[in-house]
C-alpha cells in the first residue's frame, strides 16, 4: 500500500523501460500493483512477453454484496494475469485461514488467473520448531485439494514472516532448506514432474546484495519482492542475477 496513482505509473514505467534495455529475455517479472493501477499497468505491459501484471489479493466470491472488496472476474477484467493470495500480511493482520485462501484460489483459477499463493512460518513457530509442520498445513488445506491441472498453474511463494520488512534475511542455507521440503511435499502429492517444474519463489527482505546467494540455491526459482520493488533500480538488479 504504497504511491498515488501517477507515482506507480512513473515506478512501473521505470521498471519496464529498464527491463526492455538490461533484461537479456530469460527473466520473467510479474509486478503486483494496488487495484487502482491495474488497468493501466496492463496496458503498459502489452507487447512485453516477459513482463506481466498481478493484484495483491481477490475475494473468494465470484460476485455480491461485499462492498470494497474485488473479485477474480474484476481482476481478469482489466487485462491481469496474476494474483497473490494468502500473503502473510493478509493472514496476519486479515485473518486469512488456509481454508479461506483454498475458496479463494478455486475462485482465481476458475477465472483464469495464475495464483502467487504465499506460505510462512513465524518468529515463534520456527522457534517452537513448527516450521515444517505448518508449511505442511498451509499447502495441504490451502492449495493440495486440486488436481495436478489446476495445481500445475501454481506459483508458490516462501515466505518466513521473521524476515519480512524486519532487513533479517534468512540464510541462503535455511531458505534452499525449505524450498526444498516444500519441493519433496509437492512431489509426495503430485510426482516428481509437477514439483519440478513448479515455480517457487522467496520473499524474505531480498534485495541486490543477498539476490545471488539465495538464486543460486537449487530450490529457490525466484523472488517475491517487497520493499526493493519501489526502487526500480534496486529491482532490475535483483531481475538481472538471472541471467
Amino acid at each position: 500500500m504504497n504511491l498515488g496513482y501517477n507515482e506507480g505509473l512513473s515506478l512501473f514505467s521505470e521498471i519496464i523501460n529498464m527491463f526492455k534495455d538490461e533484461a537479456t529475455g530469460k527473466q520473467q517479472a510479474v509486478i503486483c500493483s494496488p487495484f487502482i493501477q491495474l488497468h493501466s499497468l496492463a496496458q503498459l505491459a502489452k507487447g512485453y512477453t516477459n513482463v506481466a501484471v498481478g493484484a495483491q489479493n481477490a475475494h473468494q466470491a465470484e460476485s455480491g454484496a461485499y462492498t470494497g472488496e474485488i473479485s477474480a472476474k474484476m481482476i481478469k477484467s482489466v487485462g491481469a494475469e496474476y494474483v497473490i493470495l494468502g500473503h502473510s500480511e493478509r493472514r496476519q493482520y486479515f485473518g486469512e485461514s488456509n481454508e479461506l485462501l483454498a475458496a479463494k484460489t478455486d475462485t482465481a483459477l476458475k477465472n483464469d488467473l495464475k495464483p502467487i499463493f504465499c506460505i510462512g512460518e513465524t518468529l515463534q513457530e520456527r522457534e517452537a520448531e513448527e516450521h515444517f509442520n505448518i508449511i505442511k498445513s498451509q499447502l495441504v488445506e490451502g492449495v493440495f485439494h486440486l488436481d495436478e491441472t489446476d495445481f500445475a498453474k501454481l506459483v508458490i511463494a516462501y515466505e518466513p514472516v521473521w524476515a519480512i520488512g524486519t532487513g533479517v534475511t534468512a540464510s541462503s542455507e535455511q531458505a534452499q532448506e525449505i524450498h526444498a521440503f516444500i519441493r519433496i511435499e509437492i512431489a509426495a502429492k503430485y510426482g516428481q514432474e509437477i514439483a519440478a517444474n513448479t515455480t517457487i519463489l522467496y520473499g524474505g527482505s531480498c534485495n541486490p546484495k543477498n539476490a545471488p546467494e539465495l538464486f543460486a540455491q537449487p530450490d529457490i526459482d525466484g523472488g517475491l519482492i517487497g520493499g526493493a520493488s519501489l526502487k526500480s533500480r534496486d529491482f532490475i538488479d535483483i531481475v538481472k542475477v538471472f541471467n
